[in-house]
């Protein structure tokens, strides 16, 4: 191979490798190793090198179009394009990049970022995927759990999408975690826009979005499929909360596997078809998860008890066991705890106002 002779900052050549749209991401991660980790050796990779490469990896493709799409890009640009727009870029040189991600095969040569990288622990890293159309009962589940790793220093991943994605950040925040957020588009779009409110307060102190797509790559659907990767790659276990047999959770399911990592599953109800991947998972494996002490012991993480767990009053406990299993209306809890009225109206508003339990079509929920 020839040599070269380098620039100071390289950052700009990461980020024409992620305009590189159409390119195996696995190639790319081949090729930036056949040139000793170095991205301006990468970047300007010539045929006779890749040849050389062919005959050293017989078994990846060298895409047609590599040399001809590399052309057409203008590496300063994307680089000054970001940087005008506020977005920071997390390389593979760089000291926080997570080694655990650097094991996948696929790694992403870098990533675009908002948000604060200093507070996100990437040593605990759990990843939450599921249905966009959750049930009330997975959503519960899925929050109970995670409020079980209150005031941790557990960092939750997941895709910022709807469902269960989006209750899992909602969670997280809830309970004073931080939370990594991998979307399936640039970072100029904000999708979906239900989420925006989410999205903005994971940057503001949450935690980090990030993105492997040039900034104006807008959230079409194959490029969700391809992040997944990412969220299951930044994390030691993943859990999936509801999942159809054909579904972007198992997709990431099978990632989790693929990567070596742990993959737990939360159980729903058998007449749900989207807990048909669930059931699948776990004869095929999967731990089963039921609570946050369950994912702890999984992962062979030290576990600390809340505190707060033990601060509810008698009625209140009370009031707990007896939704705990199944969500209950006002009648049904008055005469199942032989509870005067006024007495369990006047605790059951109070529960609300602590956000211990919701109330959703008049039956009364635990709440994350």
């Amino acid at each position: 191979m020839q040599q070269k002779i380098f620039s100071d900052d390289k950052t700009q050549y990461y980020c024409a490798a992620l305009a590189l749209g159409g390119v195996s991401n696995f190639f790319k991660a081949k090729l930036f190793e056949f040139f000793n980790y170095d991205i301006e050796f990468f970047w300007d990779a010539k045929e006779s090198e890749l040849q050389e490469f062919c005959i050293k990896n017989p078994d990846v493709k060298v895409p047609k179009a590599f040399l001809t799409k590399k052309k057409a890009i203008n590496p300063s640009f994307e680089y000054e394009n970001a940087l005008k727009k506020g977005y920071k870029i997390l390389t593979y040189q760089d000291e926080q990049y997570p080694d655990l991600l650097k094991e996948i095969p696929d790694f992403p040569l870098a990533l675009y970022y908002k948000g604060d990288l200093s507070n996100v622990n990437f040593n605990r890293t759990v990843a939450v995927v599921g249905s966009r159309k959750a049930s009330i009962n997975a959503k519960e589940s899925l929050g109970s759990i995670i409020s079980g790793m209150k005031n941790t220093d557990i960092t939750i991943v997941s895709g910022l999408a709807y469902g269960i994605d989006a209750k899992a950040h909602e969670c997280a925040i809830q309970n004073n975690l931080k939370t990594i957020a991998v979307i399936g588009s640039g970072l100029d779009f904000e999708y979906p826009s239900s989420n925006k409110k989410l999205y903005q307060d994971i940057v503001d102190g949450n935690g980090v979005i990030f993105s492997e797509f040039s900034p104006s790559m807008r959230p079409v659907a194959y490029n969700f499929p391809i992040r997944n990767r990412i969220i299951t790659g930044l994390s030691y276990g993943t859990i999936v909360a509801e999942a159809a047999i054909k579904s972007g959770a198992m997709i990431s399911a099978n990632l989790t596997l693929e990567q070596n990592r742990e993959l737990m599953c939360i159980p729903g109800l058998i007449s749900n078809p989207n807990c048909e991947g669930i059931y699948h998972l776990i004869k095929n494996g999967a731990s089963i998860v039921t609570s946050a002490c369950d994912v702890f012991e999984v992962l062979n993480w030290d576990f600390v008890q809340n505190s707060e767990d033990n601060q509810l009053t008698d009625m209140e406990k009370n009031i707990f066991d007896t939704i705990r299993i199944e969500p209950m209306g006002y009648d049904f809890i008055s005469s199942k705890l032989n509870i005067p009225d006024g007495e369990l109206m006047a605790c059951l508003t109070g529960m609300e106002l602590k956000g211990l339990i919701k109330q959703i079509n008049a039956k009364y929920y635990i709440s994350s």
